[in-house]
């Protein structure tokens, strides 16, 4: 039996990565533009930077497939958690370190990937919705008022992180979670400078 649950978790952490790794962004740019993303704007290859260059067509696109894969992945590792004596919630928060580490350093794409905002977002609701209601909400309301993604989008997930400790039961759910945002927080590094520096840009949900 504990060979059985090896072998689950390390199919659940391979797939995790490989397919988080298929970054929407950089596919759509280059099928769509002839272009990588990673070569215009900021060089990031997320919905921010994507939405920017090539305006709002297909960067929704964008934001939804990153957010589907990236909640799809611990839903199914999750289960496989589940049957395997394992428990749900391990077999999400596993499966969400994975996915964040294949959409930050996808191999497809010589491990140069996004800042995994959505991954972490996605998360978020797989792990409880009411923690990814909270993260959505302050993204949307700041979003609408400072205009500016970075602090919509850190502040947000830190919402999250805060309340997942005081309603999830699980203490390594919870340090996971934990860690993911700071991942995402440190991933943001060149985006919290500008900030200190007013160089920041605002962010425009239409156009």
């Amino acid at each position: 039996m504990l060979a059985v649950k090896i072998v689950v978790a390390v199919c659940c952490a391979v797939v995790s990565y490989l397919v988080c790794g298929l970054n929407p962004a950089i596919i759509l740019s280059m099928r769509i533009y002839g272009e990588d993303i990673r070569t215009k704007g900021s060089g990031n290859a997320g919905f921010s930077n994507f939405k920017r260059t090539y305006g709002s067509k297909y960067a929704w696109w964008v934001f939804a497939l990153d957010l589907a894969k990236s909640a799809l992945l611990p839903v199914l590792s999750g289960l496989a958690f589940m049957f395997t004596g394992l428990g749900w919630i391990n077999g999400v928060w596993f499966s969400g370190i994975f996915c964040l580490l294949g959409h930050a350093w996808p191999v497809w794409y010589g491990f140069h990937g996004g800042k995994g905002f959505l991954t972490v977002l996605a998360l978020a609701f797989v792990l409880d919705w009411r923690c990814g209601l909270l993260a959505f909400a302050v993204m949307a309301v700041l979003l609408l008022t400072v205009k500016i993604m970075s602090v919509s989008t850190l502040s947000g997930l830190a919402a999250a992180a805060v309340l997942l400790w005081f309603i999830c039961p699980s203490l390594p759910a919870r340090i996971a979670f934990t860690a993911c945002v700071l991942f995402v927080w440190i991933r943001h590094h060149e985006n919290i400078a500008r900030l200190f520096k007013g160089q920041e840009r605002k962010f425009s949900l239409r156009g």
